[in-house]
């Protein structure tokens, strides 16, 4: 797993921030994580019981006062033995503890997400909790952070794994059939059949939702589209909050594509603010309109912004899209319109953007990731394909078997007991070095 490192090996990582702060953890997980007091210079510690003791190096001084917890094999986050020492947050006290870690015989350094690597591998956590444990990390809203807690807490591991079973039990009623079958004996089909139909049912589902949960996960984009001093970027910054788009009176002043991270009740949602849609004779320019155009039809969401010559035609309004008039601070008349410049009606914007996105995330299914997606479609496939052989009658027989074991590995593949070396290096790879 990490070439000439073993998996015997005692780890340790700071599972904290490094950076100045009240309190800073270290992590240590492995046979030999009950030797902290040891190498500290503290009595062993009570297992499962926070204790304050006196951390020294190996000439005596004094590196902090902690609290340290001990766990046994079987207990902790990794099943492995493993200690924490929860340190006051000081560089130089952090610096300390792992130089004398980084000393010590059969201790070594942490690789990203090798703690939770760890609890993979023996059992602790499946694979689908680890992506959720990931999603969690990430989490920046109260919509992700409940996704994140969904697949955190096995939810789609133990559907698959349900499903598996079935699968599995059928499967054995059609190899029975065909290894010991009696001539002129109709087998009871029915549970095969009912499996089958259980098992597209549920994927059928997944699919459906899949989309709305891969936004969920990355954030929704909402694009701000009109035309060249409409006033997108004076209302992309008043959404913000800061400055985020050069504002001027020069129409064209926009060129790229300015992101901005928003928290809408809860709802991820990157805010988009396009070059205006018009020609131009500016080869710099006509690439910034034909990214803008781009950007806008691939986006969740478009907020365009007319203005008295009416909307762009260049980009197609999509179902549930918005339309307000910009600048309403030069408006006499009662029209629906938004201001970036003095704020009006931009309160009301956002949570009309928020309500056209939340429907979506309430359809947002637990594949947030396009392996859930792949895996998915294949079993499904599969079993729509055994569900056919089926229908056609014994001679098919043979062929509804195949499919239904195509299935089952698919769904393994989901939950991770097939195939996915490759794909543990990726993903633990994206883990900070403490998890």
């Amino acid at each position: 797993m990490h070439g000439s490192r073993s998996e015997n090996d005692t780890i340790y990582a700071l599972a904290t921030p490094r950076a100045r702060s009240g309190v800073a953890i270290v992590r240590i997980s492995g046979p030999r994580a009950g030797e902290v007091g040891a190498l500290f210079g503290f009595p062993a510690p009570v297992p499962r019981k926070l204790q304050l003791r006196r951390l020294r190096e190996s000439q005596g001084e004094i590196l902090d006062e902690a609290l340290v917890v001990l766990f046994r094999e079987g207990e902790s986050f990794t099943g492995e033995a493993m200690a924490e020492l929860h340190l006051h947050g000081s560089l130089a006290v952090i610096g300390g503890v792992l130089e004398v870690l980084g000393r010590a015989a059969g201790f070594r350094a942490a690789e990203p997400g090798e703690f939770t690597r760890r609890a993979l591998e023996l059992g602790r956590i499946g694979l689908t909790e680890v992506e959720g444990l990931a999603d969690l990390i990430d989490a920046e809203t109260r919509a992700q952070r409940i996704q994140a807690m969904r697949l955190l807490g096995g939810a789609l591991g133990v559907e698959a794994e349900a499903w598996r079973s079935r699968l599995v039990e059928a499967a054995a009623l059609i190899e029975a059939a065909l290894e010991f079958g009696e001539d002129g004996v109709e087998p009871d089909w029915a549970p095969v059949r009912d499996a089958l139909e259980g098992v597209v049912a549920w994927c059928d589902g997944l699919l459906k939702g899949a989309p709305a949960a891969e936004r969920l996960r990355q954030g929704f984009e909402v694009a701000i589209v009109g035309w060249p001093n409409a006033g997108k970027s004076t209302l992309m910054n008043r959404i913000v909050g800061r400055s985020v788009s050069l504002v001027t009176e020069v129409p064209g002043t926009t060129r790229d594509v300015l992101e901005a991270r928003l928290d809408l009740d809860g709802i991820p949602v990157t805010l988009l603010d396009l070059a205006g849609i018009r020609d131009s004779e500016d080869p710099v320019e006509r690439l910034g309109v034909a990214q803008a155009i781009a950007r806008a039809e691939a986006a969740d969401l478009r907020v365009f912004l007319a203005v008295e010559s009416g909307l762009p035609e260049d980009v197609a309004r999509q179902e549930g899209d918005i339309v307000v008039r910009g600048k309403a601070d030069l408006l006499e008349r009662e029209v629906r319109a938004v201001s970036g410049l003095t704020g009006t009606g931009v309160d009301d914007l956002v949570a009309e953007i928020a309500a056209r996105l939340r429907p979506r995330v309430a359809g947002a299914s637990l594949l947030t990731r396009e392996r859930h997606v792949r895996a998915v479609d294949r079993a499904r496939s599969a079993l729509q394909s055994a569900a056919a052989a089926m229908d056609e009658g014994e001679s098919r027989l043979e062929f509804a078997a195949s499919d239904m074991r195509s299935g089952v590995i698919a769904l393994e593949g989901l939950i991770g007991r097939v195939d996915v070396e490759d794909l543990l290096d990726d993903i633990f790879s994206r883990f900070c070095l403490g998890k």
